[in-house]
C-alpha cells in the first residue's frame, strides 16, 4: 500500500485501501476528509491556515507604531524594513495565541505572501527564530491566486488580515471558489492589528461567524 499525502503532512497518510494512518497517535481512521475534523489521541485535530504578513508578522520598523502608522509605512514604501523580510517580527502575542490553539489540537499551516522560494525561506526562518508553533509555510504556485491555494488546502479556519495597505482585492477568502467557501470559517482581522483579540479557546474560535 503506497501512502499519499492527505494534507496532514506530519500526522497522516492515505493508503491504497482508503484508510488513514495517524502516525503520531498510532490509530487508524477511515475516509480522511481534508476539510473535516480528525480524531487524534482522543481529541480532535483542526486545520488552521494562518496568513503571515500583516496578520501575524510585520516589518521591524512597525514596532512601537500604531496599526494605522504601520499600514502607512507599507503604503508609502519609505521604511526600508518593509523589504527586509528576514528581520520581520511577531505582531503582539501571535506566538502565544497560536501555541495555545496548538495545545488544544490545532494543526497550523502558514500562508506567505511571497512566491520567491528564497523569501519564503526567510519567512520560515522568522517563524523558527521567534518560536512560532511548527508548521509548513505555503506559497502560491506560478499562476495561482490565494483563493486557489486555500481551495486546495481546505482548512477549517482561514485567518488573514484585510489588506488595508495594499487593497482588499488581495484578501484570500473572496477568491475561494463559492462551492468551497461554506467549508471554511473565514476570520479577517485589521491589518497589523494582530490576533490577540481572538478567543484563546479553539472551540470558541471555530464558533466565530464574523
Amino acid at each position: 500500500m503506497s501512502p499519499q499525502s492527505c494534507g496532514r503532512r506530519d500526522l497522516c497518510s492515505i493508503f491504497g485501501d482508503g484508510t488513514v494512518g495517524l502516525l503520531a497517535a498510532g490509530v487508524v481512521v477511515a475516509d480522511c476528509d481534508r476539510a473535516g475534523l480528525r480524531a487524534l489521541a482522543g481529541g480532535w485535530v483542526t486545520r488552521l491556515l494562518v496568513f503571515l504578513h500583516g496578520t501575524t508578522i510585520m516589518h521591524a520598523g512597525g514596532v512601537g507604531r500604531t496599526r494605522a502608522e504601520r499600514a502607512e509605512q507599507v503604503r508609502s514604501g519609505a521604511d526600508p524594513s518593509v523589504a527586509d523580510y528576514a528581520a520581520y517580527v511577531p505582531i503582539g502575542d501571535a506566538v502565544g495565541k497560536l501555541q495555545r490553539w496548538r495545545e488544544q489540537g490545532a494543526d497550523i499551516t502558514y500562508l506567505s505572501s511571497h512566491r520567491n522560494p528564497d523569501d519564503v525561506a526567510k519567512d520560515a526562518a522568522v517563524l523558527r527564530g521567534h518560536g512560532f508553533p511548527p508548521g509548513p509555510v505555503l506559497a502560491r504556485r506560478a499562476g495561482e491566486n490565494y483563493g486557489e491555494l486555500v481551495g486546495r488546502e481546505l482548512p477549517e479556519v482561514l485567518i488573514e488580515d484585510d489588506c488595508e495597505s495594499i487593497g482588499a482585492a488581495h484578501v484570500a477568502y473572496p477568491q475561494v471558489r463559492h462551492d468551497l467557501q461554506a467549508r471554511i470559517t473565514s476570520i479577517v482581522v485589521p491589518e497589523f492589528g494582530g490576533i490577540d483579540h481572538l478567543p484563546d479557546s479553539l472551540p470558541d474560535l471555530l464558533a466565530l461567524n464574523p
